[in-house]
């Protein structure tokens, strides 16, 4: 759906670059407490902006996650709930204004490179990232074939392009994301980058000297073999995949170093406004063992939870001169936010259907003018009749739980991060209204309705 084009001169607004990464943990990084492993490149990014202590993801699997994150809906009200089978997958409503038609109305260049999660990128006839409002895609033409690092072929704008055998497309991917953010500063033109890359979901697969390396680090763990499959695409073992994991995750930090660089070089940093999230919990498949790494922080619960460990993100978020380094903030905040964030940048309404709320004002240092939700929800539904599996509400200080056919569970988190202690017993106040949120902040899907 098309915006009015804005009257002010895109030039004078912000680039923008947002960075997603796949099933990384809120543990995963070194400036969020990883000690087995270095990210000194995205640490760049906390030391020099603002690291978000209770911001979350929009749901605790991919394409779900992803549609709020696009729609700036919470998942009671995007129709998106679930991973849903199949080549075609979760699919945006063309008919809705989404986060790239925002950027585009607003005069910039948009590019996504990677893992789209939304639907086929490569089917004629169906929803594509070009069909949202960017002018370029390149990356994995499904959610599926995103398994692997080695697919036969990837898509360029529509098009499956083949790739050469062996090649570890992840450096192709941001090699293609690095060259998009060089052509749009020559020409002087404001840009939205998407990065939504595949790091570090599903195989262990990473480039074979750094997977080396670490197997030296690690060499207790050379009898442990990885598997995981990519609907009939090449997708190889991984001999020692804990090798795997920190090889694959230095792989990202490099690869995110190669693009600031670019941005030094080409004069534009103080002109970018760089954010940097997870698209849900750490995850416990081909190998990759989220408790030898304390993936979560120590947080309870991993991907498909919706325990802090399943949907609480790490989130960055750099913009030189604009953002005061080395900062931190409790704002509560989730992926529905980013699209009015957006929207505020950029000058442009916000679109009707969205429930977030801008928290631009907290990444300028105007922490007396942010707005507050009242409260924060999630559901997740599963199977092809998309039934709730579980819900999560999140007010204050307060935590609530519940899966399908249970009662729900309170935690206070200030005092229990971790939801170790269910105090449903001991405030039955808030467990009540708990229920209630659960209640109204759900919208049944099409295809439940009556």
């Amino acid at each position: 759906m098309a915006l009015a084009v804005a009257t002010a001169h895109a030039a004078e607004r912000p680039n923008v670059i947002y960075i997603l990464a796949d099933d990384l943990g809120y543990g995963d990084l070194s400036c969020y407490g990883q000690q087995k492993f270095q990210t000194p490149h995205i640490d760049r990014l906390a030391k020099e902006g603002m690291r978000f202590t209770a911001h979350y993801s929009g749901n605790t699997v991919c394409s779900p996650s992803r549609a709020v994150l696009m729609t700036g809906q919470h998942s009671g009200h995007c129709y998106i709930r679930g991973n849903l089978g199949g080549e075609q997958g979760a699919e945006l409503d063309p008919q809705m204004t989404v986060l790239p038609e925002v950027f585009r109305a607003a005069g910039y260049a948009t590019g996504a490179f990677g893992k789209w999660g939304l639907g086929p990128t490569h089917l004629e006839g169906h929803p594509n990232p070009l069909s949202h409002g960017f002018d370029e895609f390149y990356g994995w033409k499904s959610q599926t074939i995103a398994h692997t690092y080695y697919p036969r072929t990837l898509v360029e704008n529509g098009t499956e392009v083949a790739v050469p055998d062996g090649t570890y497309v992840h450096d192709l991917v941001m090699q293609r994301a690095r060259s998009f953010v060089r052509r749009q500063a020559i020409a002087g033109k404001p840009f939205f980058c998407y990065l939504p890359t595949a790091v570090p979901h599903a195989a262990m697969h990473a480039p074979r000297q750094l997977h080396e390396k670490w197997r030296e680090r690690f060499p207790q763990f050379d009898k442990r073999v990885g598997k995981y499959g990519a609907g009939g695409e090449p997708c190889p073992d991984v001999q020692n995949p804990i090798a795997g994991f920190a090889a694959m995750m230095e792989n990202l930090d490099n690869e995110i170093g190669a693009l600031l660089e670019l941005l030094d070089e080409l004069k534009i940093a103080d002109n970018t406004l760089i954010m940097f999230a997870s698209d849900n919990g750490a995850h416990k498949e081909g190998g990759h063992d989220p408790g030898f790494w304390n993936s979560t922080g120590g947080l309870r619960g991993y991907k498909r939870d919706m325990h802090e460990g399943g949907i609480r993100t790490p989130m960055l978020a750099r913009w030189p001169g604009v953002i005061k380094p080395g900062t931190q903030t409790e704002h509560l905040s989730c992926f529905q936010d980013v699209l009015p964030t957006i929207c505020e940048l950029v000058g442009q309404s916000v679109p009707p259907q969205v429930d977030g709320i801008s928290f631009l004002p907290t990444l300028r240092g105007h922490d007396a003018q942010q707005s507050r939700h009242e409260y924060l929800y999630w559901e997740f539904c599963t199977g092809n009749d998309q039934k709730i599996a579980s819900q999560a509400v999140r007010f204050d200080q307060w935590k609530g739980f519940r899966k399908r056919g249970q009662q729900l569970e309170l935690f206070d988190l200030s005092q229990d991060p971790f939801e170790k202690s269910n105090l449903a017993n001991a405030h039955p106040e808030v467990v009540a209204r708990m229920a209630e949120i659960m209640r109204a902040a759900h919208t049944p899907l099409p295809s439940q309705k009556e």
